[in-house]
């Protein structure tokens, strides 16, 4: 016999999770001790808030494909953390938020921290469920992994209670669960070659969760084998090549001229496990509604999502990793160097370099990393005008991965750079971070310290919220209002957590700063007039 907090221990373990990432409540302490036994196969990541937790266990499961683990208490460690699940819904990244809860005879008389998890979580999970008998763990924990991994990825919400983790069972723990994935049947392969090489002027445009290292392979070996334009979903740039001539850009806020010329021009998208989303479409304009006037043919790993907003001409319900190697194994070429041309010539022409944005030029520091960043590093980011340099600016690829909330959260940047050091301590890790966005989760930085691990920060300090102050000011002008900032001194709060510190102030000094923190981590802080880098002024 053993308890239940050791069976729901061995189940994590028997799913191969590694890492666990809470802060830790007394709902749970079974689950804790039970913890202590396996701390060689299942780390215990103690951070400094339940919303950090939940997005380092959100970018773990963007980047793996398998589901990021939190632990949080009940009540107000449920509600800190429900951010990471809204992030790992709207990102399609596989997580299970495992909540301590009241004890079973407490229910229904409002309890002290007590929640019904099933209405607070149910419109932003996949699934909210909770353990009432210790021997339909293994049951459970099964259904839960099959879950947030079929499909459309996503987040999965279990609440434990604290005198059900405390009973004993004698039940074991399931195999790890094998997803059965949708394919593309040959037939489907065949309907989509014969529209690609009948069309004049086609486009792919990817996105979405699930993809893998082969998938994002063959999608690149099929793109240039047929010399096709390609258009990643927001933050998804690192789907594909971004040095490949078959790439144009990602479909993010501030579209350039060129791609929303090339997305009207075509005369067939074939849109991959990318879901039809407000950023992607210009909140539902570039598209009419409810039927485009282009032809589409839209694939996707989730049926749910076939059919959802858009009515296209061919829904089909596939794994877009199959999906890609079939068609690139179709050897499909036609006559589109002219259209590929027009399309690639547009992107290089919006993304040229912007030479007068003041001292401190993000644009130039973001080129000058396309150098000196290792071939496998992974950049971070939180939300705010700061990020669409990078998204803009960097180059990516298979190795070279972004890890960014969709969601548009502030704040998960640096939690997220903290859990890709926590999976693979040996790589480069780069949080892109502005000085509202940053003060969200700093805090994390202990979690860093104590457990060594180190990324590089890039504060961009402008000195307000920038994003809404660009906003306030185009509809406000002269009425500014609630959106500046009164910063604290970073070089002191990077020192308190044994982090290297460097403050820039122009463009040239930023390589001498990079390279002293680029083998053991630093802070690098930005310091930027807000005048000089409105995204409205260079994305046009």
């Amino acid at each position: 016999m053993q308890t239940a907090a050791e069976l729901l221990v061995k189940c994590l373990i028997a799913q191969k999770s590694d890492i666990i990432y809470g802060v830790p409540g007394e709902s749970y302490l079974s689950v804790l001790d039970a913890l202590y036994d396996h701390t060689d196969l299942l780390r215990f990541i103690t951070t400094r808030h339940e919303g950090g937790a939940a997005f380092m266990a959100e970018a773990y499961g963007k980047l793996t494909g398998q589901p990021g683990i939190c632990f949080v208490t009940r009540g107000p460690g449920a509600t800190n953390a429900s951010i990471g699940v809204h992030t790992a819904m709207q990102d399609s990244s596989p997580m299970i938020l495992f909540i301590g809860q009241i004890g079973r005879e407490m229910r229904d008389r409002e309890a002290f921290q007590e929640i019904d998890y099933r209405a607070f979580f149910g419109p932003i999970a996949k699934w909210v469920t909770e353990i009432d008998d210790p021997d339909r763990i293994p049951e459970i924990i099964a259904r839960a992994y099959s879950t947030a991994m079929s499909g459309r990825p996503g987040p999965v919400v279990i609440a434990l209670p604290e005198d059900m983790l405390r009973e004993q069972t004698n039940r074991t723990p399931t195999p790890a669960v094998n997803i059965a994935k949708p394919n593309a049947s040959s037939a489907e392969i065949g309907q989509i070659s014969k529209a690609l090489q009948n069309a004049k002027r086609p486009l792919i445009m990817v996105g979405g969760g699930g993809w893998n290292a082969d998938g994002r392979r063959d999608l690149l070996r099929f793109a240039q084998s047929a010399k096709i334009p390609v258009i990643c979903g927001f933050r998804n740039q690192d789907l594909m090549e971004t040095t490949s001539p078959q790439y144009i850009g990602d479909a993010s806020f501030g579209k350039s001229v060129a791609m929303k010329d090339a997305i009207n021009g075509s005369d067939l998208i074939l849109v991959i496990n990318q879901r039809f989303g407000e950023v992607v479409t210009d909140g539902w304009e570039l598209f009419d509604m409810p039927t485009p006037a282009q032809k589409i043919i839209h694939t996707h790993i989730s049926q749910s999502e076939l059919g959802k907003v858009y009515q296209c001409d061919t829904h089909i319900n596939s794994c877009p990793n199959t999906l890609v190697s079939m068609l690139a194994d179709q050897n499909i070429k036609c006559n589109w160097s002219d259209w590929m041309d027009e399309c690639h010539t547009g992107f290089i022409d919006a993304r040229k370099l912007p030479d007068t944005l003041g001292a401190v030029n993000p644009a130039l520091i973001c080129d000058a990393l396309n150098d000196i960043l290792d071939d496998d590093a992974i950049m971070t980011n939180g939300a705010g005008n700061f990020a669409i340099w990078h998204s803009k600016y960097l180059n990516y690829n298979n190795n070279r991965r972004l890890i960014a909330p969709q969601s548009g959260a502030m704040g998960a940047g640096l939690p997220a750079a903290i859990a890709m050091k926590s999976i693979h301590p040996e790589r480069q890790v780069v949080c892109f971070a502005g000085d509202g966005d940053f003060q969200m989760n700093c805090n994390e930085l202990g979690t860093a310290m104590q457990n060594d691990l180190r990324p590089i920060v890039i504060i961009f300090n402008n000195g307000s919220y920038g994003t809404i102050r660009m906003h306030q000011e185009g509809k406000y002008a002269d009425r500014i209002s609630g959106t500046e900032l009164l910063n604290p001194c970073f070089e002191d709060i990077s020192r308190a957590y044994g982090f290297d510190y460097h403050h820039v102030t122009k463009t040239d000094e930023f390589i001498e700063a990079f390279q002293s923190v680029k083998g053991h981590g630093g802070i690098i802080e930005l310091v930027i007039d807000i005048r000089d880098i409105a995204p409205n002024k260079q994305l046009s």
